[in-house]
């Protein structure tokens, strides 16, 4: 694992550590980590006094049995956490820290008070001598409190040595007094960092700080009129230190630069002088920002100018290559730091003293640089829009190793491919054309260098034509013939007419451009009040008076009707309760999870998803409120074990899709979205009440996928299907339409049977306009008495109430308002055939549809026998209630035709018909464990089989407590049933007639399984550490 960055990330770190650390052996893992930290961040005041602070706690616990330690870890602990270690510990906080002149007193006054409370018990000499030197050296170092560490000072003083008291204090007074000038310089600078700060606005503080450090890098620069230096550079230092762990200039590239360009600077225009190494400094740079090419360039210059070793700088090349931040603000990073890396390699396969080794190097890692950069813009941009870098830097530095080599066709060959993406540039050309002169033969004429001149100014859409022809006759007139010197005459002045075109055309655009813009300006700068002005008169000729009170408050109502709406469906508002939590454990569970999580709201579901490289994963965690999930960033940059997680916001990266076709699959969906970016997941609704759904939800890794995918809304899928993707939006659901809906839809019971459409058209007709009339009938086209009126308006439907309980030939009408209960559990699609689907028992559930004339269909006489459709007919369960007719129509039509299929997610499965018992039996055979989705495998069986299985039991809620007990755990997996082989006789299945049939399922075996914990099983147990271990370890680590 990677180690935090920043002071406020290893503070999080330390703390997560400290507040599970249980036994001895897991404090001192603290104090490592602690040591750790204060390595990356060595001028970190907050980390220091956190540091010292446990070490202080670890010191006064074992001191007693008050903590609660065992005794054998009491007495390791007083030897190894004495007095004099804690207050060593103390003291080295205090000189890192000293010259953070606005906030060091915050430790040292702490330790300070704990030296003088050691006194009173231990009031030796030695003891007194020390506190007295403390508070000298202290009173010479310049700090923002200096008259409070003197009056301090003046107290222990006057307890300890009250004879000395005047000449102690006035010796103070003149040794201090460089240091109290030295922070009186700087006193406006600190108290307007302390009110930045005291404001909380960043940007403020980052403002003031610079403004701090350009006058402290001028301050350590100024010299006397000897030539010596005024300030010593410790304070410019320090300050950089302090504004690079303490601020968030600390991820600011250009600061860094800043830093190490000062300490360079510095060291080689004053070499006597001693300053902090530059590779410990970049070091920790390249960590705070590891995007930035230029700091990745300057550690391997840098390491390259101290010697270190190929192994090492190859090292800090893959560290950088490795992140997977190098491009995040473009390519430019990448190209700067694989030209860095491309020199090193050349100039040390080039040096008077290299060996075959170091040229073999250079020969394998110069095109493997060019082929990384490649690589890499291509991922970014795209293989069509990376055109490459704009200078080839990384490739000019192989063409130059190759020219030294003497590989001058190989390294034009490079030139002539670079062609192809930077031939319209002139700088290229220019590039070109002077090295072919620089490796041309003196006594031949230049014709290579001529060619390369004809073939760029040829070029349409070089940036430069104009200079590039003046290039090409200055070298004619030099290097060619006469003829030579013609014919380069003719073709730039043929050339030139077309290049003057081509200006007077751009500038015409130009022209047209600057003018389109004036005119917006100048319509956004028209005056407000007469737009409002004619607005107000329009709406004045178009307001009807009478009905303008009416309108009004219907318009208030409606409004707080969509208020009232919205609120209520944002009771399960997904996409604002929702957070992204990555760089978890790649093992983590949602148990895990969620009981980290807890204390911050109640928890709906959790979607983990395991990052491609194995190290990490991510999770979507959906809260119950958007209260909650914003308490749950407060985790962000917090430590989950060892790992510092990001928690950030989910809005913004699930979008509504629908309008695709309905054979479409997740595979169909990642497949169509590719191109925008990774998708995180893909829900499906349940279609258990409702088969006719047919939309998703798909969340996006990050806010810009989903944006790019939105532009995708309205593309065309082929045939009627017009894709919608739209930002999910609970509060914008789309209102039902149609007549049922709209409430223009009558239903009527108690129909006479032998009533017809057009009779009831005719009797509804009175009272307005009948759109349709459908009168429900069985298989054999009788009417069940009942059926279904539509009329054009509202009102009309209303009063043709009226005839309910009015008597119709032979009944009494009931006749009232069709509601719609959004409820159809199944989906049939028919083929060629119309055998009617069976029911729960094997009978027939439906009948064939009447024929045009209401008659009975002569199809339905000669329906097929029970025998018969029982053989073609074959059931598919364990399908998740999420799948539609479609696409299980698409796994079983290969197998042949199709005559009917009904859907049955309430009983997690489908019912297929086929035209004949050969086909039924090739599908049952081949679609037994048949994968309809990743861990989900269909079983082929018979009617019995699919009605014994019960509906799909799923909750995407995290039940606890009470919820849990009272529900079944959550499961997507139905239990594996035992493979059934086709047998002999048996009923249910494919029957006896074919020699298919399946025998009954067998009962699931009773006995849970409870799940295993191989890792606390297997993994072998670690030995105890001895005292004597506890102690060499602490010591090394002291020593290091």
């Amino acid at each position: 694992m990677s180690d935090p960055v920043g002071e406020d990330a290893w503070l999080a770190l330390v703390d997560e550590a400290s507040r599970t650390a249980g036994d001895f052996e897991q404090r001192i893992g603290v104090v490592e980590l602690y040591k750790r930290a204060i390595e990356a961040e060595p001028w970190s005041n907050k980390l220091w006094l956190a540091y010292c602070e446990w070490v202080w706690s670890l010191h006064t616990d074992c001191q007693n049995s008050d903590a609660g330690w065992p005794e054998e870890e009491q007495l390791l602990g007083q030897e190894l956490f004495s007095l004099d270690i804690a207050l060593d510990v103390w003291q080295q906080g205090a000189q890192a820290t000293q010259y953070r002149l606005g906030d060091s007193h915050e430790l040292w006054n702490r330790w300070v008070s704990i030296e003088q409370e050691q006194l009173p018990g231990n009031g030796s000499p030695e003891r007194i001598e020390r506190v007295r030197q403390i508070f000298l050296d202290r009173l010479q170092t310049p700090h923002a409190t200096w008259d409070d560490t003197s009056a301090m000072f003046s107290t222990f003083l006057t307890k300890f040595d009250e004879a000395s008291w005047e000449s102690t204090m006035i010796q103070v007074t003149k040794l201090a007094q460089a240091s109290k000038d030295s922070y009186s310089k700087r006193e406006a600078h600190e108290l307007k960092l302390l009110r930045a700060k005291e404001s909380g606005d960043d940007a403020s503080l980052v403002s003031e700080m610079k403004n701090y450090l350009d006058y402290e890098k001028g301050q350590a620069i100024k010299k006397n009129k000897k030539g010596q230096l005024v300030n010593p550079i410790i304070f410019s230092i320090a300050l950089f230190e302090r504004a690079l762990s303490s601020t968030s200039l600390g991820i600011d590239p250009s600061t860094w630069e800043d830093y190490i360009t000062f300490l360079s600077t510095y060291k080689t225009e004053n070499p006597q002088i001693e300053v902090p190494a530059l590779l410990p400094v970049l070091q920790r740079a390249t960590s705070h920002c590891p995007w930035s090419g230029t700091l990745w360039a300057r550690y391997i210059l840098t390491a390259e100018a101290e010697k270190l070793p190929f192994a090492t700088i190859e090292q800090i090349k893959h560290t950088a290559t490795n992140t997977r931040d190098l491009d995040r603000d473009g390519m430019g990073s990448v190209v700067e730091f694989f030209a860095a890396w491309s020199g090193y390699l050349k100039r040390r396969a080039m040096a008077h003293d290299a060996t075959d080794e170091d040229v073999d190097v250079a020969e394998m890692g110069l095109p493997t640089a060019l082929e990384s950069v490649e690589e890499w813009g291509q991922r970014r941009h795209g293989q069509a829009d990376w055109k490459g870098d704009p200078i080839f830097r990384v490739e000019r530095i192989f063409i130059q190793y190759l020219t030294q080599k003497g590989s001058f066709d190989e390294a034009r060959g490079y030139w002539m491919r670079l062609v192809k993406t930077h031939g319209d540039s002139y700088e290229f050309w220019q590039q070109y054309y002077l090295w072919e002169m620089t490796v041309r033969m003196t006594t031949h004429p230049p014709e290579l260098a001529t060619a390369v001149l004809i073939q760029a100014i040829h070029r349409r859409e070089l940036d430069w034509p104009e200079k590039m022809m003046e290039i090409y006759l200055r070298h004619c007139n030099n290097y060619e013939e006469v003829d030579a010197l013609l014919k380069a005459m003719s073709t730039v002045h043929r050339l030139s007419r077309g290049v003057a075109k081509r200006r007077e055309r751009e500038a015409a655009e130009a022209a047209a451009m600057y003018g389109q813009q004036q005119v917006e300006v100048e319509a956004e700068a028209a005056p407000e009040d007469s737009t409002h002005s004619a607005k107000r008169k329009r709406d004045a000729e178009s307001e009807d008076l009478d009905g303008g009170a009416k309108k009004k408050a219907k318009a208030e109502i409606d409004a707080v009707d969509q208020n009232a709406l919205r609120e209520q469906f944002l009771k399960r508002d997904r996409e604002n309760t929702t957070a992204l939590v990555s760089n978890l454990p790649p093992e983590v569970t949602q148990t895990k999870v969620r009981q980290y999580f807890k204390e911050y709201g109640h928890i709906n579901s959790i979607t983990l998803k395991t990052e491609a490289d194995k190290l990490s994963t991510t999770a979507l965690i959906e809260f119950r409120t958007p209260e909650d999930v914003q308490s749950a960033f407060l985790r962000n940059g917090k430590y989950f074990g060892d790992r510092q997680i990001q928690v950030e916001s989910g809005t913004g990266l699930t979008l509504y899709v629908t309008n695709f076709p309905p054979t479409a699959d997740d595979a169909f969906l990642r497949k169509l979205f590719k191109d925008c970016g990774e998708i995180f997941s893909i829900r499906w609704p349940s279609l258990k009440y409702n088969t006719t759904r047919r939309f998703c939800y798909i969340s996006f890794r990050t806010q810009q996928a989903a944006a790019a995918a939105t532009q995708l809304d309205g593309q065309s899928l082929g045939g009627p299907y017009k894709l919608l993707a739209k930002y999910s939006d609970p509060g914008n659901k789309k209102d039902r339409e149609g007549a049922m809906a709209e409430g223009r839809e009558l239903h009527i019971t108690g129909l006479d049977t032998t009533l017809t459409e057009d009779d009831l058209k005719e009797v509804f007709g009175k009272y307005g306009k009948v759109e349709k009339v459908r009168v429900l009938k069985t298989m054999g086209g009788d009417s069940k008495g009942a059926g279904f009126i539509s009329f054009e308006k509202k009102e009309e439907a209303n009063a043709a109430l009226d005839l309910d309980k009015t008597k119709l030939k032979s009944r009494v009408l009931t006749v009232e308002l069709s509601t719609g209960k959004n409820f159809k559990p199944t989906a049939t699609t028919k083929g060629s055939s119309m055998s009617p689907a069976p029911d729960g028992d094997g009978d027939a559930a439906m009948s064939p549809s009447p024929g045009p004339g209401g008659y009975v269909n002569t199809h339905a006489l000669h329906a097929p026998s029970k025998t018969e459709l029982t053989n073609r007919t074959i059931t598919l369960m364990n399908i998740p209630d999420t799948i539609n007719d479609a696409r299980i129509r698409a796994i079983v039509e290969p197998y042949g035709e199709l005559v009917k299929l009904v859907l049955r997610p309430d009983h997690q499965g489908a019912i297929v018909e086929f035209a004949d018992a050969g086909a039924a039996g090739r599908a049952a055979l081949g679609l037994e464990n048949h994968e309809i989705t990743p861990g989900r495998k269909l079983r082929t069986g018979g009617m019995k089989d699919l009605f014994a299985q019960k509906d799909e039991i799923k909750t995407d809620k995290i039940l606890i407590g009470k919820e849990n007990k009272q529900k079944p755990a959550t499961t997507f997996m139905q239990p594996s049933a035992p493979i059934r082989r086709p047998g002999a006789g048996g009923r249910g299945g494919l029957g006896v007639k074919r020699g298919l049939g399946y025998s009954a399922p067998k009962p699931a075996n009773k006995d849970g399984q409870g799940e295993s914990n191989g890792a606390a099983n297997g993994e072998e147990k670690k030995p105890m550490k001895s005292n004597a271990d506890f102690k060499a370890m602490f010591v090394q680590g002291r020593q290091q």
